[in-house]
């Protein structure tokens, strides 16, 4: 099966190097819509146009690429097909941003720690102790589970139902790469991103729930408290200004022992926010190892249904 073939590629290699990644041209793609819709009358009629002329662009682009493959040769086609899914997927890039952080604080470099974990968060992170640094990077792998691997898994299903499940994947990673790009609650993007961030939401909706469930039956399976992580789940789930963040936030606080979430700095500025978990215990450098070790039983799980569905 395809999506399993690209889910090893992925596992196996990461993020493909060397070649154009459709996400940096989805990334420009989204510049030029914004530099002529932005400023139009409405910010939120200029922002769902340019949702719009996204998601159009993309899947016509996706639907062009496939159709060239398909004239050119039935295995070139199966080749393309499985480089678009395998390229939509961030499963070993997630393990090889936050094990830095890991190794770095084992060998008391707290500032290189802080430095690597600026690389995949939103947050300052020059003032972050060591339990700081974990936390913020446990919260990137439990929250970049869902919507850079679960949420992705699940539109390829959904789209090989009726063969196409790359259309179906990069919709969805366009929508997702908007929100990173405008779908922002600030004085730019407030209006502007609205349609963004809430395509983003609906998208992630069903995912979220369903990747937080996934999470609790691999932390069985780790051996972890999965009753607590359960409880955990169902009681802070929803403990976040997003309504699909804090679900498999709330799943690996649960799991580890530890409290997650809280208030950070961005831009300088405090940003007040719930708790995720239970203060159980600080956290420590392997609780990100940890974090990796329940993120691989649940994309295991991930590919098991797949494989089960189709």
């Amino acid at each position: 099966m395809q999506i399993i073939m690209a889910l090893l590629l992925d596992s196996l290699f990461g993020d493909p190097r060397g070649v154009p990644h459709p996400v940096a041209g989805i990334g420009r793609l989204i510049s030029f819509y914004e530099k002529f819709f932005y400023g139009r009358p409405g910010s939120k009629a200029g922002g769902a146009m340019l949702a719009a002329a996204v998601l159009v662009t993309a899947g016509a682009a996706v639907s062009l690429v496939l159709s060239f493959a398909a004239y050119l040769g039935e295995w070139i086609y199966a080749a393309v097909n499985i480089y678009l899914l395998y390229a939509a997927l961030a499963f070993k890039s997630l393990k090889d941003e936050s094990a830095p952080v890991a190794r770095l604080l084992a060998d008391d470099d707290l500032e290189g720690a802080r430095r690597q974990v600026g690389r995949i968060v939103g947050r300052d992170t020059e003032q972050l102790s060591e339990s700081g640094v974990v936390r913020a990077t446990v919260e990137t792998i439990a929250e970049s589970y869902i919507d850079g691997i679960v949420s992705v898994l699940f539109y390829m299903a959904l789209g090989s139902l009726c063969g196409q499940a790359a259309l179906f994947a990069w919709l969805f990673k366009a929508a997702s790469t908007m929100d990173s790009m405008i779908g922002y609650d600030d004085e730019r993007y407030h209006d502007f991103g609205w349609a963004a961030a809430k395509l983003d939401d609906l998208l992630n909706f069903v995912p979220a729930r369903l990747g937080g469930l996934i999470a609790i039956a691999a932390g069985a399976l780790a051996g972890m408290d999965w009753k607590r992580a359960w409880r955990t789940f169902r009681r802070d789930r929803l403990n976040h200004k997003s309504p699909n963040s804090a679900h498999g936030e709330s799943v690996f606080a649960g799991l580890l022992g530890i409290q997650l979430g809280g208030g950070a700095f961005y831009g300088g500025e405090w940003e007040p926010r719930p708790t995720l978990g239970d203060d159980l215990r600080e956290p420590e450098p392997d609780d990100i190892f940890r974090a990796q070790y329940v993120l691989n039983i649940s994309v295991a799980i991930c590919a098991v249904l797949i494989f089960a569905i189709r």
